[in-house]
């Protein structure tokens, strides 16, 4: 097996929006070829200890973050709560990607009193172990049945398992609620998050950073177009839904037209909005509202389009008292709405769909949002080739390496018009490090570009008008007989699936079809989620699972 990364991307224009297809191969197995066999042989897992072959080191590498002390505290908590287990995922209140003990950007933890194992995908395999410390084992899959499965082998029956409400959507909760309660393993809502307790003082505060309007020049809709397009959807609806709960962060940012600086890379901010037929509820830190944004949002005070401004933290204790009173029925996403809100909505009171429809608008680009981002990727593309051009002349000097890079292409995209900064930590990797799909160089894995190498380069910037996320795989040499077949290969998928029509309600699964029918093993997403200075938007995109029909 030979591990190798190619990606390419093609852009691909539609009535709806203009979509950046990336299509990536992170681990391609060529059957049947001897020749093709991984130089590597694979680590195995032997207790907690990881034994050395190949490219895994005795020693812990520089990359390795030592997790002993938080291990232990954490356990502690976990004695005092009377749990034997406790599931750490990737996320925060709004489901957000976050890191995980510093592990892993895309992976769930799970702690027992006696081994911790990090699940994760294909994608991240290479990397954990460059970043687990011994305390940790690998556990090669992301899928809830399998979590469920090695707690079900690790927890007796009769004890305890917990996890923090807040982090969980509805839908998660339900498969490992299915899977461990029919086991006889109790499946408990922690009112305190462990892991915060461990954090202590070392927790970083809030946010506190302006949060923004854009300005007419860059919006397809004003908030008020937006706000009676999701109350007509309301009335529109059979079951007659009062309110909508917008727990996405990117929800709120586009309803209001409103940006922030919360996530890095990406211009949003901490806040829920409850939207009814008569009031509009905006649970943010007031403080935080630029004087412009403040005035906007309570212009048309009072009256059905007066938005009040409500503190972050009452979220909660709102939605409780809004939820309990008669004849009222909630419209949510399951997709993303998180457990600990769920709850406080009697089941007689919720509508459920994958999303809300405030997120299935907004996926929908008008004709001024589809010119904003074709501009925005025409001066993306500017950036990018004066990029390569530069590599072209600099790589043979062996003077670039991927950090600096990196940093150069930063620094040409921020001289674009309109540029926020890079809408992800740009992926620089060359030669192995190209095998790591979302690879972050630095000072200690930092390597130079080589003419003999494979060079993978993953980037994107944000601007007020558009969102890019670009990947390039570049060669200065000659190719060997399997990287031009690699390589070849996901070229062929990548224009079958840019040609590709289909029906509506379409799965992702299908519609991929015709590009994983080239390939051997593909377990990379094969589409970016662009939208409007916003990026990762759950209802576009086409993984190796089966998302919303819708």
């Amino acid at each position: 097996m030979l591990v190798i990364y190619a990606a390419i991307t093609v852009q691909r224009w539609d009535s709806n929006f203009f979509t950046n297809v990336y299509v990536g191969l992170a681990w391609w197995v060529w059957q049947g070829k001897e020749t093709a066999k991984s130089p590597f042989p694979p680590p195995r897992v032997i207790g907690r200890k990881v034994e050395a072959r190949g490219h895994v080191p005795l020693y812990l590498p520089p990359t390795a973050i030592v997790t002993s002390e938080r291990l232990k505290a954490l356990r502690e908590h976990m004695r005092t709560h009377n749990l034997s287990a406790y599931i750490v995922p990737n996320t925060d209140a709004h489901l957000v990607t976050l890191l995980i003990f510093s592990i892993s950007s895309l992976g769930t933890g799970v702690i027992t009193l006696q081994k911790a194992v990090l699940f994760t995908d294909s994608r991240y395999w290479i990397q954990a172990e460059r970043q687990m410390d011994c305390n940790w084992e690998l556990q090669k899959s992301t899928w809830v049945t399998s979590i469920g499965q090695w707690l079900f082998n690790e927890v007796p029956a009769g004890e305890t398992i917990g996890l923090d409400p807040f982090l969980f959507s509805v839908d998660t909760w339900y498969s490992y609620h299915q899977i461990l309660e029919g086991a006889s393993r109790i499946l408990n809502m922690s009112e305190v998050n462990l892991v915060d307790l461990v954090w202590g003082s070392e927790r970083l505060p809030p946010p506190t950073n302006t949060i923004y309007c854009l300005t007419d020049d860059f919006i397809g809709s004003t908030w008020q177009e937006k706000v009676a397009h999701a109350r007509s959807q309301m009335e529109q609806h059979n079951k007659e839904p009062t309110a909508i709960l917008l727990s996405g962060l990117e929800e709120t940012a586009w309803l209001f037209n409103l940006r922030g600086d919360d996530i890095p890379y990406t211009p949003v901010f901490y806040a829920y909005t409850l939207l009814t037929k008569t009031d509009i509820s905006l649970f943010v830190n007031r403080s935080r509202l630029s004087t412009e944004a403040l005035q906007i949002l309570t212009a048309g005070c009072p009256g059905s389009l007066c938005v009040k401004v409500e503190d972050y933290d009452q979220i909660g204790d709102s939605l409780r008292k809004y939820a309990h009173q008669d004849g009222v029925i909630i419209w949510i996403g399951t997709e993303y709405t998180t457990l600990g809100l769920y709850k406080e909505i009697p089941q007689e009171n919720l509508l459920e769909d994958d999303f809300s429809p405030v997120m299935l608008s907004k996926a929908v680009k008008n004709s001024k949002e589809q010119k904003m981002m074709e501009a925005a990727h025409i001066r993306d593309a500017v950036a990018l080739i004066q990029y390569l051009v530069w590599l072209e002349k600099n790589v043979p000097k062996n003077s670039v390496d991927e950090v600096s890079g990196a940093h150069y292409l930063d620094t040409l995209r921020r001289e674009e018009l309109y540029c926020q900064g890079p809408s992800f930590q740009t992926i620089s990797a060359s030669g192995l490090n190209a095998a790591l799909a979302h690879y972050s160089p630095s000072n200690f894995t930092s390597q130079k570009l080589s003419p003999n190498e494979m060079y993978l380069l993953d980037s994107g910037g944000q601007y007020f008008d558009g969102t890019t996320d670009i990947t390039r795989t570049i060669h200065w040499g000659e190719p060997t007989a399997f990287q031009k077949e690699a390589y070849t290969r996901v070229l062929m998928g990548n224009i079958d699936l840019s040609k590709l029509v289909f029906p509506p309600r379409t799965s992702a699964t299908w519609r991929t079809l015709p590009f994983r029918d080239l390939l051997r093993i593909i377990n990379n997403s094969t589409g970016s989620n662009l939208g409007n200075l916003l990026v990762q938007q759950p209802t576009q995109g086409k993984s190796p699972q089966t998302i919303s029909e819708k």
